[in-house]
């Protein structure tokens, strides 16, 4: 293969992991604009998307397609080469798709300026490194030659910036709003419909303005200057005037806050796509302009130097409008952008429900001292202001959308704060992050609206932390992947090239194969939402049995699998499997407990007597559940501990006793879950109410074992482990046998 072929390949790779990019790009961006309107059911999904789409394609054929970060942002490009620039973009680019592609699966929001700038940085680092140490000592070079790293400290300090004003603000405002409006808001509008609306829509007027006109095409030297001439009056004229619109669609029957909210979505859209297409295009176009800056003399030279990219670079409307198809059609196709959206709405629910994340020590600690700081505050205030607060934020009539996540209050405080910020910092030459203002403004307006309530603050606060400490490690190891590539692009060439080309694919084919992993769990998440969401009764009882019986099912499955695993792992003396599948069996600790708050959850939707009596049901099959696990935990503990400490291994016979053990209680298990899965409970009774047999099997088990001991031909620590295996398994088969008994009672009214 040529030179000039092999970097032509490169730049068909570009365009398509660009292609990608935006795709994946889309897929966790979306949840800037499009969360509160899906939170707070503004309206149908669908309309929500096509407000949104209409953003995007206006937002993507205006912008003004100056993608000069990078081509010049963080690297000086007079200092380098073609081979060079290839290098760094070509690592960048793979990382970004990587990185963004992993976030979408575990379903966090990140930014896509911060994996753009940090890749660039990570790979022109590495390239500077190289060509620091090749310089000849009469012409050296440093690091503040060949890098601009004031673009990545201008993007560290947005982090910073970007959380803390958009939490403080967002909790301040939303708890001023909440007075005002009570959750009970709805005979509030008739006071104030017209001048909530007028703020509410000269803020976003504001936004667009600033953020997300200032740079595109139509915008001309005079246009803005005439805007920046006349902010004020126009700011003023429009607050005027929709407010007496606003005011009129009120007393017509519209509702006002589904327009704000769709307004807001639809400019948040239009900013983004306006202003974050560089993240996903900009690198290809910047390679193809070094293509053509190396070969203008019709042969390409892959050592001429690419100052010629220190030139700004418009780019065609086609591009342009192609980018935002490729947009639309990841916003209306990605399940992965759905998953992120899930995300940040479930961490700004106003009520209980299905919580994603765990409790962590600093979560736990956080929530404590805030408890404590509260606590002196509340003692500290006059009783009546106390009680007149209580009275603003009682939830008693909260004037939910078809069981939205958050009303509407909060969904246009939501977009309104986070326009004003992202306009402020604009007009401040201040490098804040979309991402980081709309998911802060979102958690802060839920903190405020006290949607953080004890039961679920430390879930949350979790969230949160999982969610922000995403972000640092978004540049971290986007710095670190990208110098990684391009030192191995540097020295390897073209097999370096083919190497690490197949590793990206395999990384997303191995992402969307654990995306799909998750995705498959969805179905069961999706019977507590519509058990959650349910109003009626009848239904309610009819999705918590099924909850349970799915639950039952995947337990003795659960049960089937890890059990076999511990055993043929104890027996071939496999410590690693043990270690691994005592983690494993452990985590499975907390699922239990969330299928417990769930179902509790689940209760409340049931009419008084089926909650009294299926709610036992329920209660009984959730702890038999539980015991079954910490039994297997038991069994795994034992094994893993023996092994450990190299203590002796089992006699032939005792592996022996065990592999029928073994099958044995799949056997059992198995018949028990055909039973659950067919609801056959008559006709197979006799398997599980009379398993004395197999219960037989485990004592005559244990009496052989303990007259090996009596006889001196067993080792203590082996006949330990051996009848501790034996008295769990033992207590598996009775806690699955009570498990069919109470879901037999749940299921079928007995």
């Amino acid at each position: 293969m040529g030179v000039e072929q092999y970097y032509i390949i490169l730049l068909v790779i570009l365009f398509l992991l660009a292609i990608f990019g935006i795709y994946i790009g889309v897929s966790n961006d979306a949840v800037n604009f499009l969360q509160s309107a899906i939170g707070s059911k503004a309206a149908n999904l669908n309309f929500v998307l096509i407000i949104a789409a209409v953003g995007i394609f206006l937002g993507a054929g205006f912008s003004n397609g100056m993608m000069d970060v990078a081509r010049q942002g963080v690297f000086t490009p007079e200092y380098y080469s073609f081979q060079e620039i290839m290098i760094i973009l070509v690592s960048t680019m793979m990382m970004g798709v990587i990185l963004m592609d992993l976030f979408n699966v575990l379903g966090l929001p990140t930014s896509t300026t911060v994996s753009l700038v940090f890749g660039l940085l990570g790979a022109a680092f590495a390239v500077a490194t190289i060509k620091i140490n090749q310089a000849p000592a009469d012409a050296p070079l440093t690091y503040g030659i060949l890098l601009n790293t004031e673009k990545a400290l201008q993007v560290v300090l947005a982090i910073f910036i970007s959380v803390a004003l958009a939490f403080f603000f967002g909790t301040f405002i939303m708890y001023i709003t909440r007075i005002l409006f009570t959750f009970n808001y709805k005979p509030q509008l008739k006071y104030i419909a017209g001048i909530f609306g007028g703020v509410a829509l000269t803020a976003i007027i504001n936004f667009m303005l600033l953020k997300g006109m200032k740079d595109t095409s139509f915008m001309n030297d005079e246009a803005k200057l005439w805007v920046d001439l006349h902010t004020g009056s126009i700011l003023l004229y429009s607050f005027i005037g929709l407010s007496i619109l606003m005011q009129i669609l009120h007393w017509l029957k519209v509702n006002t806050l589904k327009i704000i909210v769709l307004v807001g979505t639809a400019s948040l859209a239009f900013a983004f796509a306006g202003n974050d297409l560089v993240n996903f295009i900009g690198v290809p176009l910047a390679g193809f302009s070094a293509y053509e800056y190396a070969n203008v003399s019709g042969h390409l030279d892959v050592n001429m130097l690419m100052g010629g990219l220190k030139e700004s670079a418009h780019t065609s409307l086609f591009v342009l409008i192609a980018s935002g198809a490729v947009m639309v059609f990841a916003l209306f196709t990605s399940k992965k952008a759905k998953n992120v959206i899930k995300t940040s709405i479930s961490l700004s629910r106003q009520n209980d429900g299905d919580e994603m994340f765990s409790s962590s020590a600093i979560a736990r600690n956080i929530v404590r001292g805030s408890r404590r700081m509260g606590t002196y505050i509340v003692q500290n205030t006059p009783q009546s202001v106390k009680k007149w607060t209580a009275s603003r934020f009682n939830k008693e009539g909260i004037a939910l959308e078809n069981d939205a996540a958050f009303d509407l209050v909060r969904a246009a405080v939501g977009l309104v704060v986070a326009s004003s910020l992202i306009a402020f910092g604009t007009s401040l030459k201040l490098p804040l992050s979309t991402t980081y203002v709309t998911f802060m403004v979102a958690m802060g307006a839920s903190l405020a609206d006290k949607a953080w309530g004890r039961e679920s603050a430390v879930y949350r606060v979790s969230g949160v932390i999982n969610v922000v400490g995403g972000w640092f490690i978004t540049a971290i190891a986007a710095f670190i992947i990208t110098a990684i590539m391009a030192v191995m692009l540097f020295y390897g060439g073209m097999i370096a090239m083919g190497i690490v080309v197949i590793l990206v694919a395999l990384m997303l084919i191995r992402n969307q194969i654990s995306f799909s992993r998750r995705t498959k769990k969805e179905d069961k998440n999706q019977i507590v939402v519509d058990l959650l969401a349910s109003e009626d009764e009848e239904n309610s009882l009819a999705l918590l049995r099924k909850y349970s019986k799915t639950n039952s099912i995947e337990t003795i499955e659960y049960i089937m699998e890890r059990y076999t695993q511990v055993i043929d792992a104890f027996c071939s003396e496999d410590l690693k499997i043990l270690r691994n599948l005592s983690g494993k069996i452990d985590s499975h600790k907390d699922d239990v407990k969330k299928i417990k708050r769930l179902g509790t959850l689940g209760i409340r939707k049931l009419s008084p007597s089926d909650a009294f009596e299926r709610g036992l049901y329920f209660y009984q099959a959730n702890d038999f559940i539980g015991e079954m696990i910490y039994a297997l935990a038991k069994i795994s503990v034992a094994c893993e501990e023996h092994i450990a400490n190299n203590f002796n291994p089992m006699s032939v016979e005792q592996k022996e006793e065990l592999a029928e053990t073994k099958k044995a209680l799949n056997d059992f298990l198995s018949d028990c879950k055909l039973i659950l899965e067919n609801e056959d409970f008559e006709s197979r009774r006799e398997l599980y109410i009379n398993n004395k047999w197999l219960l037989t099997d485990f004592h005559e088990m244990k009496r052989r074992q303990l007259k090996r001991v009596k006889n001196e031909n067993a080792s203590t620590k082996v006949s330990m482990v051996y009848l501790s295996i034996i008295q769990e398994t033992h207590t598996l088969v009775t806690y699955t046998t009570n498990l069919l008994k109470v879901n037999r009672k749940l299921l079928q009214n007995c």
